[in-house]
């Protein structure tokens, strides 16, 4: 077991205003460089990404700041313990599926990829095999934001609708999408905008009327 407690980081992620601090202050330990799990967390520190789409830089940067984003609104999900770990681990999968095609970074299948690096990863620090599942399945489905409103043959609504929450994955989503380079007030309008067309598409693929 890592000297740095499950319940440990628990606490910083549920209680900070940016854990971001938390995570950074770890890094200083080295806990990233040599201790396992942690060291699935620290290869994304050397991950690159698209300047065009990730201005912010490697997956670390990202991560960094989609957690900071998750903080501010994990009051509204429906388990901010599991939602503030998906943050964290939403990205595991593209240290190893991190490519350059054609001139271009690209991260196919991070997100499955992602769901066993992430179970992996909390099997180390916890034995809550629930909870490991939860997490786990967050981070499968985080992209289908994207794939649903680009109507991209990897959306699968129907599978992720028998998984997770829909609306979990829309705040999640909401959180990656924001960590990312500066965002101004017009960017993050647009965000918005493509989490309501994702929610309305989930909706009518579904045929459900009301809430997800």
């Amino acid at each position: 077991m890592p000297s740095t407690t499950f319940q440990e980081i628990d606490n910083h992620l549920l209680n900070d205003n940016k854990p971001s601090n938390f995570i950074i202050e770890l890094s200083k330990r080295g806990i990233f460089e040599g201790s396992y799990p942690f060291t699935l967390l620290g290869a994304l520190k050397n991950t690159p990404q698209s300047p065009k789409h990730h201005p912010e830089g490697s997956v670390w940067n990202h991560t960094l700041m989609v957690l900071d984003n998750a903080a501010e609104r994990k009051h509204i999900s429906k388990n901010p313990q599991v939602f503030m770990w998906a943050a964290l681990l939403h990205d595991l999968g593209k240290a190893p599926t991190t490519r350059i095609r054609k001139g271009r970074i690209t991260s196919y299948d991070h997100d499955s990829e992602g769901e066993k690096l992430a179970s992996q990863f909390l099997r180390e620090l916890t034995q809550d095999e629930m909870f490991i599942r939860q997490v786990a399945k967050m981070v499968r489905w985080h992209m289908q934001i994207l794939f649903v409103v680009k109507g991209l043959p990897f959306a699968n609504v129907k599978k992720m609708a028998s998984e997770v929450s829909v609306e979990e994955i829309a705040l999640l989503g909401f959180c990656d999408r924001l960590g990312r380079g500066e965002i101004t007030e017009e960017k993050k309008q647009e965000e918005e905008q493509t989490i309501e067309k994702f929610l309305v598409r989930c909706m009518e693929i579904l045929q459900f009327k009301g809430d997800l």
